[in-house]
């Protein structure tokens, strides 16, 4: 080897490595603008994990919005702010008029938060039993619930509205009312099955409909008479408290005590001599 190719070949190691640092220092150059363009907000945390980059064409500037994320045993357990009080400010469930203004997402991202509060509350509930402690506002557990409720009635609106207007069908699985061995009628939801119906011993095992015999029909008999009891029970209860407010308050709003108790008949209750009294008519 002479020292002329060995010359050559240093020049192309030192223009090689040349280029290699103007690429870097472009790529630094280009980072540096970017971040020198910057505007930090005031809600960025000390320790972020993820950062979502939105840039604004009016202002020809870009914001990072942080939002901090925990995934640890904590989160089955309330704010550490709130332990040892007997009552926590919480607002009111979701109706089905908010949520029904709602986009699919925005739903389907308010269930996974509802679910999550759900768990929380029963972990939080369970815990307070364990200690033998009061559980604060234990009715959040029913707003949550019933928000859940009325998120589920939105989205099977949504459903039925959908498939009705593709197919002209509800979309939900059919089904239909049939009595069951002891003579009590339910509803029972059909379903899919990979082997036909007089083939499917364990199904015909299971689901037996229609009902017979003497035992069946004098246990429907005594179950109707049970039920008509409680009606007449229930009804006669009804008439005395209204007959026992006439008597006391015999000025009372009969408009009011009908919205109460709307199946008595309050004519005949004014005429019966329990509902009089010992007051002289005015």
């Amino acid at each position: 080897m002479n020292i002329s190719s060995l010359y050559s070949g240093t020049i192309v190691v030192k223009m090689a490595t040349l280029m290699k640092a103007v690429q870097v220092s472009k790529s630094v150059n280009n980072i540096t603008k970017l971040f020198t363009n910057l505007s930090l907000t005031s809600s960025i945390v000390a320790s972020p994990k993820h950062a979502f980059l939105r840039r604004i064409p009016a202002l020809h500037c870009a914001f990072i919005h942080i939002t901090s994320e925990r995934r640890d045993l904590m989160e089955f357990f309330e704010n550490p702010e709130h332990w040892g009080k007997m009552e926590i400010k919480v607002g009111r469930s979701w109706r089905m008029e908010e949520l029904r203004l709602k986009s699919n997402s925005d739903l389907h991202k308010l269930w996974f938060v509802l679910m999550k509060e759900r768990n929380m509350l029963m972990t939080m509930e369970e815990a307070c039993k364990e200690a033998y402690e009061i559980f604060p506002n234990p009715e959040r557990l029913d707003k949550v619930q019933n928000s859940m409720k009325n998120l589920e009635s939105v989205v099977r609106e949504r459903n039925r509205a959908y498939h009705l207007l593709e197919t002209g069908y509800t979309g939900e699985r059919p089904g239909k009312m049939v009595y069951n061995p002891l003579g009590l009628k339910f509803y029972y939801r059909m379903s899919q099955h990979s082997i036909p119906k007089f083939m499917n011993t364990r199904w015909r095992k299971t689901y037996q409909f229609g009902y017979g015999g003497y035992a069946v029909r004098k246990f429907l008999r005594l179950y109707r008479e049970k039920l008509w009891n409680e009606k007449r029970k229930a009804k006669n209860r009804e008439r005395n408290r209204a007959t026992t407010l006439l008597r006391r308050f015999p000025n009372m709003d009969l408009e009011a005590l009908k919205e109460q108790y709307p199946n008595i008949d309050l004519k005949m209750v004014k005429q019966l001599n329990k509902s009089i009294g010992h007051v002289a008519p005015q």
